[in-house]
């Protein structure tokens, strides 16, 4: 009997709801006038981030870049913000980006990102907008509108830990670990595990203790980040403990995070080598900056964006709990031989 394993596992009705998805962005942003843009999906440059891992290829044509490392974006950012250096104006983008490492059941190598930047937006103003969008995009639904909860990063901490983040040390963070062991690493030992920095622990402690108990049927905002986690991201005027960042949980998922930028490339540039330098701690290999970037930077005008996970938002839309029930062709199909 010939196989079917080269056929698309999902069926034509979350194909129909996804294009009607892509439809309903286009006409929310239309409305709003901001311009959709396409940027390369190569690049001479890397993200720094140690948490990415970017696809690398080697592009072997005429021209001065022969031979050269080129790699797979893992988001439109810097594209997208050389822009509006140039003046665009508001931009969005749905894109396709890359990122190595990255299966499992709410993660695929490749999926879609929708990413969009407003000139004189701070990322309160932000937040209001990416929850009129995904209401815009559920009212097609007889369910009523999407409860907004906002928390403060902070706030999350000391409600369901009893920490304050800002002002905890490693060895309480440990400790609270310890504390919910059973929940974290069941029999495996917190003191072998890896974390030396207090990022990694508070990382660590949101997505197993304080995540889970988000309300899956809320749309949930964490906002204002400690400054160590800004990325790319201000750091408050009035509290320099502070990054101007949130990120947006919705369905017991992670499904969007969006900054304030910063447009000061010479912090940009420390934050970049920083990370290369705990690439370098980590094993990792360590990628070369994006200097076209950086030059532009200077120029971005005062603007807010974000990144929202277009598959893990289809997967809530349409019901299902898993990324490669409404992707066409997941990455782990094509393990399947025909």
């Amino acid at each position: 009997m010939p196989s079917t394993a080269w056929q698309s596992g999902i069926n034509l009705a979350v194909l129909k709801l996804r294009a009607e998805m892509l439809a309903r962005i286009r006409d929310f942003f239309s409305a709003r006038d901001v311009l959709e843009v396409d940027t390369p999906v190569l690049s001479a440059a890397a993200v720094t981030d140690p948490h990415l891992t970017s696809f690398s290829t080697r592009y072997n044509g005429p021209g001065p870049r022969y031979q050269q490392t080129l790699y797979l974006h893992t988001s439109p950012e810097f594209g997208m913000k050389r822009l509006l250096a140039a003046g665009s104006g508001d931009i969005y983008q749905i894109a396709k980006v890359f990122r190595d490492g990255e299966l499992g059941e709410h993660h695929n190598p490749e999926f879609s990102l929708l990413e969009w930047y407003r000139l004189d937006f701070d990322h309160y103003r932000l937040m209001d907008e990416v929850a009129a969008l995904i209401n815009h995009l559920h009212s097609n639904s007889s369910d009523s509108p999407v409860t907004v909860r906002r928390w403060a990063y902070r706030e999350l901490f000391q409600k369901h830990l009893a920490l304050d983040p800002l002002q905890t040390t490693v060895a309480e963070l440990r400790a609270c670990a310890r504390h919910n062991a059973i929940n974290l690493f069941g029999e495996m030992s917190l003191d072998n595990q890896p974390l030396d920095n207090k990022d990694a622990w508070l990382d660590l402690l949101l997505s197993h203790c304080i995540e889970p108990r988000l309300d899956p049927k809320e749309l949930t905002f964490v906002y204002d980040y400690p400054a160590s986690q800004a990325a790319l991201a201000r750091i408050q005027a009035d509290d320099p403990a502070l990054a101007e960042r949130f990120e947006l949980y919705w369905g017991g998922l992670e499904l969007a995070n969006g900054f304030h930028e910063l447009n000061d490339a010479d912090e940009q540039q420390r934050r970049f080598q920083a990370d290369n330098h705990n690439r370098a701690k980590l094993g990792l290999v360590q990628v070369p900056l994006d200097e076209q970037f950086l030059a532009a930077l200077p120029q971005l005008p005062d603007c807010s964006g974000v990144a929202l996970g277009l598959d893990r938002l289809l997967m809530l839309q349409a019901g299902k709990t898993r990324l490669n029930e409404v992707m066409v062709f997941p990455f782990s199909q094509d393990d399947e031989q025909p």
